[in-house]
């Protein structure tokens, strides 16, 4: 399970309509224990897009990040990982 000490999230302007619905963007800043082979020194965060039309509601996409250096980690989040912070946008969208 991931550990979100802070996070941000706003509707993201989607000009050219590509995906139906409202788009938004989180930023989790996670708490990663030592022994995870994601952990880094500098921090970790994970940069999810949301979308949501007529009820339903998903992930489209979303990347982890270092912190201090914004360096691109190739990680893929477990299902368990991904419905946990499904449930915690849908719970926690921008008005």
């Amino acid at each position: 399970m991931l550990t979100i000490k802070e996070y941000t999230a706003e509707l993201v302007k989607d000009p050219f309509g590509i995906l139906p619905g409202k788009r938004y963007e989180f930023v989790f800043d996670l708490d990663v224990p030592e022994e995870d082979e994601l952990f880094r020194e500098n921090g970790v965060y994970v940069r999810v897009i949301f979308l949501v039309d007529e009820g339903q509601s998903r992930i489209v996409k979303y990347d982890f990040y270092e912190r201090t250096t914004d360096a691109y980690l190739d990680f893929d989040m477990e299902q368990d990982e991904e419905e946990q912070l499904t449930a915690f946008c849908k719970d926690n969208l921008p008005e």
